[in-house]
Order: C-alpha cells, then structure tokens, then sequence
C-alpha cells in the first residue's frame, strides 16, 4: 500500500492569483463580497453560491455541511432548510455559525462567522414559492436528518404528497423555512505564490469595521 502522506505531501499547487490589498479593498465587506461573487458568477462556475455552513452543538461538537447561499444583504447571509434537521437543532441550541465560500478556480475564499436567527414566516413563505414544485414536495415529504426505513419509503411520501397537490401547490411546511447569519467577521483570502497567500480580515467593532491583514 503506498504511503499516502508522502502520496498527498506531494500533491501542490502554486497559487498565481491576483493580489489582495488593505490598501486597495472596499472599506465594506458586504461590497467586497458582492464584488467577489458576481466576479465568480461571470466566471460560469457550478454552484457559486455554495458554501460550508459549520454548527455546533450546545457542548461545542461541530458539524460541517454543504448549503447554498439564497440571499444576502446588509442584514446578513440566508439558507433555507428543516428546522427540525441537524443543523436546524443545533442552531436552535447553539445560535451561532460559520460559512465559508471557496472559489478554487479563481484561487479565493471567503469566511463570514456570526449570530443566526430564522428570518421572518413571509420571507420563508416567498421563498418556498419561487421552488419547483418537486422541490416543494420533496421538502414537505423529506424528515430531514431523520432516520428512514429506505429510498421507498421517501419516494411513496412523495407520490402521495403528489396526488393530494398535483400542481406542486403544497404551503410551506411549518418545521421548514431560512436562517440568517449576521456577519460579525469577514475573511477575504486570495491564493499567492510561495503559499504567501493575501488574508483581509474585517472585524465589527461597534458599528463600524475594522480592517486587518493576517499573515498567511
């Protein structure tokens, strides 16, 4: 069997991205990220909007997935999912989070950590009607997190949520609906060669931001 920390030791790449200045950034973190995103919006990568939500549990065990982003504004960073799921228990028990964007084509990250709270029923509700309507019934039919007695199980819930809305016209169910994480750090990373890698880091103080350059 071959050694694999000396297999994944020699798996490198040198970073040539742009260079990322204190000097030169948006004094707005929530503007330098608009501009990162829609920079990787034109770039046509697969699912820019995806980013790594991290929990944790009242005692502190963390949990990381997969969410997409949905929306964001000054009022902070929005996903939608089972409030009766993992990440939705754990977020009622501990309301705080971390997400974190990676662009690998463009050599860019991005981390944003802060409080989160579900945003109001009206904002679920226009959200849960901009889905297909598969997608509406499969949140309503779908436990998520939960454990299921198999695949058919799930796809006979589905079927019957089918016949009883056939046009997809199922109201939002009440154990589903968005959080919002209010960003009190911002971490802006760009890829450097030499891994001598730019890290912006903008930090709340009151109501302002402080800017800060962290050595890679």
């Amino acid at each position: 069997m071959a050694d694999l920390t000396t297999e994944f030791a020699r798996l490198r790449i040198d970073y040539a991205g742009q260079d990322l200045d204190e000097r030169t950034v948006l004094s707005d973190p929530f503007a330098q990220f608009r501009t990162w995103l829609d920079q990787a919006l034109a770039s046509n990568l697969k699912e820019p909007n995806a980013m790594a939500l991290a929990t944790a549990t009242r005692e502190g065990i963390p949990s990381c997935r997969m969410v997409l982003l949905k929306g964001f504004d000054p009022r902070g960073f929005v996903f939608f999912t089972n409030y009766n799921s993992s990440k939705g228990l754990e977020l009622h028990q501990n309301p705080q989070a971390a997400v974190t964007f990676y662009w690998a084509e463009l050599e860019r990250q991005v981390r944003i950590a802060g409080p989160v709270e579900r945003v109001s029923p009206q904002e679920s509700d226009d959200y849960f009607a901009l889905r297909p309507p598969l997608a509406r019934i499969g949140a309503a039919a779908s436990p998520q997190s939960r454990v299921i007695p198999g695949r058919a199980w799930l796809e006979q819930s589905v079927e019957s949520l089918q016949v009883l809305h056939p046009n997809g016209d199922i109201p939002r169910p009440a154990d589903w609906g968005g959080y919002r994480l209010q960003p009190l750090s911002f971490e802006f990373w760009q890829g450097r060669p030499n891994r001598l890698h730019d890290r912006i880091l903008y930090t709340r103080v009151a109501s302002a931001w402080q800017l800060d350059r962290l050595s890679p």
